[in-house]
């Protein structure tokens, strides 16, 4: 399974944008689906993830009520929206994959990653 992360750009802060991640070959067996962030020279960090076998969600405390992370079954693509965006979630933003049960929010808990698309939010 390859990820393709896209949908980046620039936005004025207050602004949204819709982040997808398309995943050739299929979202078979996966457990868990994620997106990390990472900020220039910063670690990467948990952003949202999705429990495929039941639709829980999980979000960072950073982005709770601004991103809402859901799924689109039919397109084995994953969505990221942001909205009020902030300039401090200006990052690269990566989804993930989990085919096991796993945890959350660390970024050893997935095994699938893909290559990543850049949000930049201007004050």
């Amino acid at each position: 399974v390859q990820l393709q992360a896209s949908g980046g750009g620039l936005v004025q802060a207050g602004g949204s944008l819709r982040l997808s991640c398309a995943a050739s070959g299929g979202l078979l067996n996966t457990y868990r689906m994620g997106w990390f962030r990472q900020a220039p020279g910063k670690e990467r960090e948990f952003v949202a993830a999705f429990r495929w076998t039941d639709g829980t969600t999980n979000y960072a405390d950073s982005v709770k009520g601004r991103f809402t992370i859901s799924r689109d079954n039919a397109k084995d693509t994953v969505f990221l929206q942001m909205n009020s965006l902030k300039p401090e979630d200006t990052a690269v933003y990566y989804c993930a994959r989990s085919s096991y049960r796993s945890g959350v929010r660390r970024p050893s808990d997935y095994g699938y990653w893909g290559q990543g698309t850049l949000v930049t939010v201007s004050s």
